[in-house]
């Protein structure tokens, strides 16, 4: 109780909590992650020419170099960001190098691991610029229509080159190969993060009632429409380049974001039955799909027609093989796949090599990636930053999903790289985006919570 006249003294502040930026943690499984690796490289050698490869310092002084400057970059710029994001991408990507030499040893006037290595490099290049330029995600949010402008043109680029495999996602030039479609995933969830938490009340609340269904509202047209019309775009330009794996990706990130942002459930239902229609519409119109969904269904009618196995029956038989602890790196055969054993279907190696248990692993490490993604999303007091990590990581959940379930038998084959393991340097790159993306949201998450840093 105070005295009238008496002047009130300010409540002391709480003390500044000092929060434990883990960086060391995080060099330590780096360290882990780059022996891991090594120990992989040397085990394929060992196992093909019963001698540790010439090569093995020089590997896995390379990959530590460059995980050791990734994580300076972060210590320095990002010392707040999860400790285990950058591990995680660093053993992904040995782990892939490991995959790609291994094959590379049947295929010997086919060398596809130095020029991944060299992709890997740019990829990590691009991650410290991205940790130590973007000092502040919310920057991005600016660049919300160059970047749907940009994701646009990107996907039609490829319409102008010839086709490949029945395909026309490969920008072909001198020699190099793109694939831009991989670049324009990031720049879609950039649009979608800044237009729905722009629009996230009117899309929850706003609209109009549908007919019979008091409990089903729909926004209204100036909301929706927008975003439903790029979206339409992006995904017409894919099916006219029959590359119907990252429209799959694009619908199901749409749909992620829009229930993320509005809570209403609704919207997955109406996601799953609009593609359902659409997939089932596509395969019975379009000749390279339909294909794929018969090879699905039918995964031995080459071998009964006596075609021999084509490569659907291949990966089934490379999973067989490896049984729960896989025949060894080096040791299997799952170069019979054809010539999409190192992208494609270079799950198939590791599930015939490791087995089930190595298998098992690789998926843990992914979803811990996702689910660490999702954890700095929803720490997050910005709208706008929550769901653009939560879009970022969905985008490696969507892609695990279809491959896995594509070489596996589980849905229709879908021509995608694996994140990290498979051959392709768009998509190694653009995974080291994400990643470097999802630290700087992570930074951010943790640090408001610091009582110890301006804000």
């Amino acid at each position: 109780m105070t005295k009238a006249g008496t002047i009130l003294a300010a409540d002391p502040s709480p003390p500044a909590v000092r929060l434990p930026r883990r960086r060391g943690v995080e060099l330590a499984l780096i360290v882990v992650a780059v022996l891991l690796s090594v120990y992989g490289y040397c085990a394929v050698g060992l196992a093909r020419t019963g001698t540790v490869p010439p090569g093995a310092a020089r590997y896995g002084a390379g990959l530590g170099v460059l995980a050791l400057l990734a994580h300076c970059a972060v210590r320095l710029r990002a010392p707040y960001a999860d400790p285990l994001l950058l591990p995680i991408a660093v053993l992904l990507n040995g782990l892939g190098l490991v995959l790609i030499y291994r094959l590379d040893l049947e295929t010997p006037r086919d060398q596809a691991a130095p020029a991944q290595l060299n992709w890997s490099t740019l990829g990590v290049a691009l991650f410290i610029m991205a940790v130590v330029w973007l000092r502040d995600h919310r920057v991005l949010r600016r660049y919300a229509y160059v970047s749907v402008a940009g994701a646009l043109g990107l996907l039609a680029l490829p319409i102008l080159f010839p086709a490949v495999n029945g395909a026309r996602i490969w920008i072909r030039v001198a020699g190099f190969s793109l694939q831009p479609g991989e670049f324009a995933k990031v720049l879609l969830a950039v649009f979608f993060a800044s237009y729905l938490a722009a629009n996230r009340n009117a899309l929850a609340y706003a609209g109009r009632r549908v007919w019979r269904f008091h409990r089903l509202q729909l926004p209204t047209g100036r909301i929706l429409g927008p975003i439903v019309a790029i979206w339409l775009v992006s995904v017409g330009v894919l099916v006219l380049e029959r590359d119907l794996g990252t429209s799959l990706l694009f619908f199901g990130l749409f749909v992620i974001l829009l229930y993320v942002a509005t809570g209403r459930t609704g919207w997955i239902a109406v996601g799953l039955m609009l593609a359902v229609a659409g997939a089932v519409a596509v395969g019975r119109l379009e000749p390279h799909v339909h294909s794929r969904v018969e090879d699905w269904l039918h995964p031995f009618a080459s071998i009964e027609a006596g075609r021999g196995p084509n490569q659907m029956a291949q990966s089934l038989f490379a999973f067989a093989a490896g049984g729960v602890l896989g025949t060894g790196l080096g040791l299997g055969h799952s170069i019979l796949i054809g010539f999409a054993a190192k992208s494609d279907f270079i799950l198939a190696t590791a599930g015939e090599e490791l087995g089930l248990a190595g298998l098992t692993a690789i998926f843990l490490l992914y979803g811990l990636l996702v689910e660490r993604g999702y954890r700095a999303g929803l720490a997050l007091r910005d709208p706008f930053g929550r769901l653009l990590a939560i879009g970022l990581a969905s985008i490696i959940a969507l892609q695990v999903f279809v491959i896995a379930g594509g070489v596996t038998g589980l849905i229709p084959l879908t021509g995608m790289a694996m994140p990290f393991l498979a051959q392709g340097g768009s998509s190694v790159i653009t995974n080291w985006i994400i990643v470097a993306l999802l630290i700087r949201i992570s930074d951010s998450a943790r640090s408001q919570y610091d009582g110890t840093r301006a804000p």
